[in-house]
C-alpha cells in the first residue's frame, strides 16, 4: 500500500499570501475538492475552547473551510459534543454561549453551531463497529447523522492520551456524555501523597464529587491534608490531573492510558464509518494539555504550521514527528519544575551542571518525544498502532510541503 499523503505548509506569510489563503491552498492541493459535497450535511468537528483557554483554533480558519464547502454545494455546520467534566461546555446552553464568546458565530465562520449530543448530552446514535473495547460507541447524533465529516484539530499535548490531534478530536470529542463515560471508565487517576499540598483545587473542580481533601496521617504537607479519590464515584474524566498545580494527581498507570487510546480509536472508527472525511491539523500554540481546561500554559515548541490529509492516522503521525523534531521552548514549570531543573546530580535531561536557566540544554531536545516527557504515564504510539490495525488509516506517510 502506498504511503498516505500528508500536506504541510509553514506559517510564513507575506502580502498576497496570508495564513487564511495558505490554508485554502493547502486543503485544495490535498484534494478537498474531490469530495462530493453537493446537498450534503457536513459536520465540521472542532473544539470551541473552554472559557479562559486561548490556545484553541481561531474561528477565522473555520470560516475558510466553511466557504469552500459552501462553494462546493455542501451544507456545513460547526459541531462538538458536551463534556463529561464540569466547565463551560457541559450542556448545550453553556456550550453555545462559550462558542459564541470565543468567536464561533455565523458572522465570523459563515455557518451555525450545532451541539452534536443535544441539550444534556444524551442525544446520541449507537454505531456498531464490533470493537474489542467499545463494541457499540455512542456518538453525538448531529455528527452521526451527517453525510460528511471534516475535522479541524488543534494539535497539542494531552494529560491522558499523550497528545490530542485528529483521532482524539474525532473519537473523544464526538462521543456523547455517556460515550465519554465509557471511554474514561478505565482511566481513573491517582494521587501521589508526596506531591499533594492539600489545596482543595481538585475537590472544587470535580463535577462528580469523587475527590475529597481530608486530614490524613499519610499527608506530607504542613496542613496535614491529602486528596483522596472515591473510585465508586470517579468517572475518569481527568480534570483533577489537569488542574492540579503540584502534579499530585496523575494517571494511575501507563496501561490505563493505553486502553483509553484504544477506546478513542474505536470511537473514531464509528464516527467515520460509511462517511467521506477529511482532516486538518494546526500545529500552533502547542500547549501541554487539552483545550478543555480554563487556562493554557505556554507552548512547548515553536509554531510549526498547518497540515491536512484524508488519512487521520497518517496526519497524527506526521504532526507528532514534526513536534518531536522541533526544539523545546524554555518556559517555567513546563517540561521540568525548578527543583528538577537544577538538582544535585545536574540537569534532569542530560545530567550536566548549569549555572543559569538559559544555559540548560532543556531548550533543545530535537528528536525527543515531547509528549512522553510531559506526560510519562501516557503512550500515544500504541494508540496510532491500534488505529492502523482496525483500519482507520496507516502510519506510513509522505510529507508534501507547499
Amino acid at each position: 500500500m502506498a504511503a498516505s499523503k500528508v500536506y504541510f505548509t509553514d506559517l510564513r506569510a507575506k502580502p498576497g499570501s496570508n495564513l487564511q489563503q495558505k490554508l485554502e491552498r493547502i486543503v485544495r492541493k490535498a484534494g478537498i475538492d474531490q469530495i462530493d459535497f453537493k446537498d450534503k450535511f457536513v459536520a465540521i468537528k472542532i473544539h470551541f475552547g473552554e472559557l479562559g483557554n486561548m490556545a484553541y483554533i481561531r474561528p477565522n480558519y473555520a470560516g475558510v473551510i466553511v466557504r469552500i464547502i459552501k462553494e462546493l454545494g455542501g451544507k456545513p455546520f460547526l459541531t462538538d459534543s458536551n463534556t463529561l467534566y464540569s466547565g463551560t461546555r457541559s450542556d448545550a446552553v453553556e456550550h453555545l454561549h462559550t462558542a459564541a464568546v470565543n468567536g464561533f458565530n455565523s458572522i465570523v465562520t459563515g455557518c451555525d453551531v450545532i451541539i452534536a449530543d443535544g441539550l444534556r448530552g444524551n442525544d446520541e446514535r449507537i454505531v456498531d463497529v464490533q470493537g474489542t473495547y467499545c463494541p457499540e460507541p455512542k456518538i453525538g447524533a448531529a455528527i452521526a447523522d451527517a453525510d460528511i465529516v471534516i475535522s479541524m484539530n488543534h494539535f497539542k499535548g494531552h494529560e491522558m492520551a499523550g497528545f490530542g490531534g485528529a483521532i482524539k478530536n474525532l473519537g473523544m470529542g464526538s462521543g456523547s456524555v455517556a460515550g465519554k463515560r465509557d471511554m474514561h471508565a478505565t482511566a481513573q487517576p491517582k494521587v501521589t501523597a508526596e506531591k499533594c499540598i492539600g489545596c482543595r483545587i481538585c475537590e472544587k473542580g470535580c463535577a462528580h464529587g469523587a475527590i475529597k481533601v481530608v486530614d490524613s496521617p499519610d499527608a506530607q504537607n504542613k496542613l496535614g491534608r491529602l486528596a483522596v479519590i472515591d473510585y465508586d464515584k470517579c468517572v475518569g474524566c481527568g480534570q483533577c490531573v489537569a488542574i492540579c498545580g503540584s502534579g499530585a494527581a496523575e494517571m494511575s498507570s501507563e496501561e490505563s492510558g493505553i486502553v483509553l487510546n484504544y477506546k478513542i480509536d474505536e470511537y473514531t472508527k464509528a464516527v467515520l464509518k460509511d462517511k467521506q472525511h477529511f482532516h486538518i491539523s494546526f500545529i500552533m500554540n502547542v500547549s501541554p494539555e487539552c483545550d478543555c481546561w480554563a487556562h493554557n500554559d505556554a507552548a512547548i515548541v515553536p509554531d510549526l504550521g498547518m497540515a491536512c490529509s484524508f488519512d487521520p492516522v497518517a496526519l497524527d503521525q506526521a504532526c507528532a514527528d514534526l513536534v518531536t523534531a522541533a526544539p523545546v521552548l524554555t518556559t517555567p514549570n513546563q517540561l521540568h519544575t525548578e527543583e528538577e531543573h537544577h538538582h544535585e546530580e545536574g540537569c534532569c535531561c542530560c545530567g550536566e551542571h548549569h549555572h543559569h536557566d538559559h544555559e540548560c540544554c532543556c531548550e533543545h531536545h530535537e528528536g525527543e518525544d515531547k509528549f512522553r516527557m510531559l506526560h510519562p504515564n501516557t503512550n500515544w504510539q500504541v494508540g496510532l498502532r491500534y488505529a492502523e490495525e482496525i483500519g482507520i488509516g496507516q502510519r506510513e506517510y509522505e510529507l508534501v510541503k507547499l
